[in-house]
């Protein structure tokens, strides 16, 4: 990845913008990228701060691992300096814990604006949140060594990070339950035939590949790829008759802009 000027670097996270490919890494490798809630914050705070013609976004992690999920730190009784642990937030109201993880959820949503793709390149572990945060991206570019697992129920928790509804229309509900439910690993070969990736390239071509498809992504004037992201994002909501609808208003706007006769 080129190397320039951060836009944003702190609390685990680095945001930089090359043209319209901005690029956010997970920066602890030393602990396998593992997540906690200021890294969240930061990660809510890299959408934020996207300038408005960035029109690709690639996550990616530092070291041998996307990420290997939470920080086990949140479940011990002192939790993290000046946060509140886990233990803490089971003490709240419902409506103090409903609040606390629709925040923590926010650093999981913003990939899946409109106006932008994204794409997690994802290499090693890819864990609990590792997963979920991957689930998050439209595209999943992975390395041969991949190991997806989602590790929440072991713990006698939900995966609760947004990454439910994605897994769910990639794989199926079936195998969702057996994948969330087992905590096993999926690896790179059937994370490819699930649909769970969209290319397995050898580790050392995973940022040449990312790039590349970055690159083919962005060959297609911005709106038309934000309608179809829009019409595709809609499609399993709508009856197929909505949909046609949808189609005909999308390319109706499309048709008035490219003959200049939009607003």
């Amino acid at each position: 990845m080129t190397s320039l000027d951060p836009v944003l670097d702190k609390d685990g996270v680095r945001l930089t913008v090359d043209g319209a490919v901005a690029t956010v890494t997970l920066t602890k490798p030393d602990k396998r990228n593992a997540q906690d809630f200021a890294l969240w914050r930061a990660l809510t705070q890299a959408g934020r701060s996207l300038p408005g013609d960035v029109r690709v976004v690639v996550l990616r992690g530092e070291g041998k691992s996307f990420s290997a999920g939470l920080d086990r730190q949140a479940f011990t009784p002192e939790g993290f300096d000046g946060e509140p642990s886990f233990i803490d937030l089971a003490r709240g109201t419902d409506a103090e814990t409903d609040t606390a993880i629709a925040g923590f959820q926010e650093a999981f949503t913003w990939w899946r604006r409109p106006d932008i793709i994204t794409i997690a390149a994802v290499q090693g572990h890819a864990i609990g949140a590792g997963f979920q945060l991957a689930l998050a991206c439209d595209l999943r570019v992975v390395a041969e060594d991949v190991q997806f697992a989602m590790r929440e129920t072991a713990l006698g928790l939900v995966p609760d990070l947004t990454g439910t509804h994605p897994l769910v229309s990639v794989v199926g509900y079936a195998r969702a339950l057996e994948i969330c439910a087992t905590g096993r690993f999926v690896h790179a070969e059937e994370a490819e035939r699930t649909g769970l990736a969209n290319l397995v390239v050898p580790a050392g071509e995973l940022d040449a590949a990312v790039r590349d498809l970055a690159g083919a992504l962005l060959a297609a004037p911005r709106d038309a790829v934000v309608e179809t992201k829009a019409l595709l994002q809609g499609a399993a909501g709508r009856t197929y008759d909505d949909q046609r609808a949808a189609e005909r208003a999308a390319q109706t706007r499309r048709l008035r802009d490219l003959a200049g006769l939009s607003d």
